[in-house]
């Protein structure tokens, strides 16, 4: 039996300002309460997240969304046993805004601090929500990140393969505005696709050509302007029905891809022979009905046991930054003051860098 742990997670890596409380009770985990701030009004005039009013809303909310997590929670921060934040990757300003938040509640109640990596949060979710046994396989699918990793523990990932250009949820964002759909995109680009046909536009299906796991969507969203300008020019504007066709058959040809690339990844992390299969998936784009629906039918093709989080914990959350925290400090992590914000910050850290890392590195 193990002791209780309480952790307050911070999450300010992107567009939403989280605070949440763990606890772990006999091995047992509990989300004592979860707050979440979004941004997409202050966003949404731009077409797309502006890092420096994204930081400037961290700053501004960080500490009223801790207060409402003890609130929630019935506790105070005297109940804690340590502090959790994102320490990357992601937009920098907002990451060192949650940093430094942490760093001054740590240092004035003398809480132990601990680093999360964004993504290990995500990785880590499906241990939170189903008690998953390691080694199992994630598809950590969002705006700013894809890629399929095995995690063998909370600080040991394995990377299969990722995307080498944009994100399946940055083409979602982008094909909303190519369809004048608003922002967020996953979720407009979705709803308008319940009344297309998946079938209408032949759209291309890129690297399934090639073996391996990396993928890429740039082409595909590419050849969704192309199309749209070809019906603008045949009818004069984009009629309603199109537009659903088209962000039908768009979403199809991400579907198709992400359950290729999953089919190829399961038979990879098999050949480990894991005493549990299992294949979750995590992350914004993971609440997409079409793709959950279609990872879910290849991992009962091969055998494996599929999980996916709550849709309220694939997004942006700092329940899982509190969890992560909570493993790594089993594990005797500790931070001290001098924990920096990364903007990148790979999950493998052996792993070769993808060709979208850019010249600083591979963030992810």
């Amino acid at each position: 039996m193990t002791r209780s742990l309480t952790f307050l997670g911070l999450e300010s890596s992107c567009d939403d300002t989280a605070a949440a409380i763990v606890r772990l009770r006999d091995d047992t985990p509990e989300i004592l309460s979860s707050v979440v701030a979004g941004q997409t009004e202050l966003h949404a005039p731009y077409g797309g997240v502006v890092p420096e009013i994204a930081a400037r809303a961290h700053a501004e909310k960080l500490d009223l969304c801790v207060e409402e997590a003890l609130s929630q929670a019935g506790i105070g921060i005297e109940d804690l046993d340590g502090i959790a934040v994102t320490a990357g990757p992601g937009l920098i300003g907002g990451v060192m805004s949650g940093v430094m938040c942490a760093k001054g509640i740590a240092a004035g109640a003398g809480l132990p601090l601990v680093g999360v990596n964004h993504l290990a949060g995500h990785a880590l979710t499906p241990r939170l929500t189903d008690a998953l046994a390691y080694p199992y396989l994630m598809l950590l699918v969002s705006g700013g990140h894809c890629q399929f990793l095995i995690a063998h523990g909370p600080e040991e990932f394995t990377r299969l393969g990722g995307t080498i250009d944009d994100a399946p949820g940055e083409a979602f964002d982008k094909a909303a505005k190519l369809m004048a759909l608003p922002q967020p995109g996953g979720p407009a680009v979705e709803a308008e696709a319940r009344s297309g046909d998946p079938k209408a536009f032949a759209f291309p299906r890129p690297l399934l050509d090639r073996p391996g796991c990396d993928m890429s969507f740039s082409g595909l969203k590419t050849a969704l302007l192309r199309a749209r300008d070809q019906v603008v020019a045949e009818h004069g504007g984009l009629p309603r029905a199109v537009r659903a066709d088209l962000c039908a058959s768009f979403q199809q040809a991400v579907a198709d891809v992400l359950v290729e690339k999953s089919r190829r990844a399961l038979t990879d992390y098999l050949t480990h022979a894991p005493a549990h299969p299992a294949f979750a998936v995590a992350g914004g784009v993971a609440a997409n009905s079409a793709i959950r629906a279609g990872l879910e039918t290849v991992s009962r093709e091969m055998g494996v046991e599929f999980r996916a989080p709550p849709l309220r914990l694939c997004t942006d959350n700092a329940a899982m930054i509190a969890w992560a925290g909570i493993e790594r400090f089993r594990l005797g992590a500790r931070d001290g003051m001098n924990l920096m914000a990364r903007p990148r910050w790979p999950l493998d850290q052996s792993a070769a860098p993808l060709l979208g890392s850019g010249k600083k590195g591979a963030k992810a």
